[in-house]
């Protein structure tokens, strides 16, 4: 995709490497993310526009610290490099990187040459985020410093045309000022890459591809209720119209009322074709008696994969349904190890978790995407706001909020609870400042309590919102008190299974959002 106009990011293990390729497609370029053991014919049959090395937790003159073919600077690739990723470039050009005992952490006030192609236009001083107890010593022959800090002279440099240029401290998070001007000044001023990745351009663009794809042959879509399978049932529904068919699953793993929300607001906005499908039973017996949660979500895939089956087989006539839609994400594909060099954080159900005789051919018309891009791609659609700024919710559902053995009884106490948080935090008007609000239950525990003047023994429940831009990394929510003090009272009182309403402030990393 745009692969005459993409940047690669590629990953020295940086924390924000997620956050490069979000700050490159905010300045409308493409972007995508691959592993430093990426070799250079591979890099080179991508026909990047340019290159960004990242940030990393190595140092450059250890023994097997990951480094780039050198021949890479050699190809007329415009490459930019971020704090670990300026060391390399450093280091592979003929400069200087050591320890020199003058570690800086954090907001930094940083000097700059207006004069140079990478600042120019910007004020003299200004903050950085700075995180790094190596630094570059000198620059590479024929490069131009341009950058320092009280603690590192060298803190960035450039060459002669711009195009291959770092710095040593990250532009990417917010906590940098200029930091998404310096980027994109490079990216568009420099490297003259066009500033054509936009949402109405997506649409054009993945509209030729289904329709390239599919011919005139017939498609389903897993709708699920959840913004990216909306988004994606409306993307192939404009592409290809009356030739798809959504399947709702109603799983059993819902929360309260959504089933019938999915038929009311979806089907009313788009006019899409929708069977509805009861598994309850189905997927309560599947997973009877699994406790371990990668089980879990292979299990919910395998069924979701054989429910489509089902009903792609009721709904031919003349010939076999080929398609099937998902509406998978591009941090779905990241955390399931689909990313280059990605490690397995969870499996998700829609890409870790499929089964191997899968009968589709697979539609993804978001698997490129981050969330905060969907939302935009369904407002291009005309979906409406109900439908778009909702809450994400997990293809698998309460399964893997339910810590333990999913159960029917288990499944309407988390759904009670559930229901009374997002009621309090729709009231308190909370809704679009909370990115995700998961209610967990911890099934295989209980704990003493007093109800009713009376001793009991029930289980504990977690409130877990968070915000984030894209679910890479997430922060927890501060919730204003009153509102977590109404939820837990409400719940206490409300479902006597439980007794004790916990909080869970664990940021992402080192946590997920989803306890499972």
């Amino acid at each position: 995709m745009q692969s005459n106009n993409q940047v690669l990011v590629i990953d020295f293990g940086a924390q924000y490497a997620q956050l490069i390729a979000r700050r490159i497609r905010q300045a409308n370029v493409y972007s995508e993310i691959i592993s430093h053991q990426s070799s250079l014919e591979e890099i080179i049959a991508r026909n990047p526009k340019a290159v960004i090395l990242s940030g990393g937790p190595s140092s450059v003159y250890v023994d097997k610290a990951p480094l780039v073919d050198r021949r890479l600077f050699e190809q007329g690739i415009p490459i930019f490099g971020i704090c670990y990723g300026f060391q390399v470039m450093a280091q592979l050009l003929g400069g200087e990187v050591a320890k020199t005992g003058l570690s800086e952490y954090g907001r930094t006030t940083f000097r700059c040459d207006t004069s140079s192609k990478l600042f120019s236009g910007l004020d003299e001083s200004f903050n950085v985020w700075m995180s790094h107890g190596d630094s570059v010593t000198k620059a590479p022959t024929g490069f131009k410093e341009v950058g320092s800090t009280s603690a590192t002279s060298v803190a960035a440099f450039e060459s002669s045309d711009g195009k291959l240029a770092g710095v040593q401290f990250h532009p990417e998070v917010l906590h940098s000022e200029n930091g998404q001007k310096i980027l994109r000044k490079w990216l568009i001023d420099v490297v003259q890459c066009k500033p054509s990745w936009t949402s109405e351009n997506i649409v054009e663009n993945e509209i030729m591809n289904i329709r390239s794809k599919v011919g005139n042959r017939r498609v389903i879509c897993g709708l699920s209720g959840g913004v990216d399978s909306a988004v994606a049932a409306a993307l192939v529904q404009r592409a290809i119209s009356k030739q798809l068919t959504c399947v709702f699953v109603d799983h059993g793993l819902l929360r309260d009322g959504e089933a019938r929300q999915v038929e009311k607001d979806f089907v009313a906005a788009t006019g899409v074709e929708l069977m509805v499908v009861d598994s309850k039973q189905r997927f309560l017996d599947a997973l009877k008696g699994v406790i371990d949660p990668e089980e879990k979500r292979r299990i919910i895939g395998r069924e979701f994969i054989r429910v489509f089956e089902d009903a792609a087989r009721q709904l031919s006539t003349d010939s076999k349904i080929e398609f099937l839609v998902q509406g998978t994400l591009y941090p779905d594909v990241v955390e399931s190890g689909g990313g280059n060099g990605a490690a397995n954080i969870k499996s998700h159900h829609n890409v870790g978790g499929l089964p191997d005789d899968l009968d589709f051919q697979l539609i993804e018309p978001l698997r490129t995407l981050f969330k905060d891009e969907v939302r935009q791609v369904g407002l291009s659609l005309g979906l409406p706001g109900e439908i778009v700024w909702r809450q994400p919710f997990p293809g698998p559902g309460l399964a893997i909020r339910v810590i333990g053995e999913v159960t029917e009884e288990r499944l309407r106490v988390l759904r009670q609870a559930d229901s009374i948080a997002r009621q309090e935090l729709h009231l308190a008007g909370l809704d679009q400042v909370i990115w995700q609000s998961p209610v967990v239950l911890l099934a295989e525990v209980r704990s003493v309590g007093v109800q009713g003047d009376g001793r009991s023994y029930g289980h504990p429940i977690v409130l877990r919102p968070v915000s984030s831009e894209d679910a890479m990394t997430a922060d927890w929510s501060r919730v204003p008190y009153e509102v977590l003090a109404r939820i837990s009272n409400r719940i206490t009182n409300e479902v006597s299974e439980v007794n004790r309403v916990l909080l869970d402030l664990t940021s992402k990393p080192p946590g997920t959002i989803e306890w499972e």
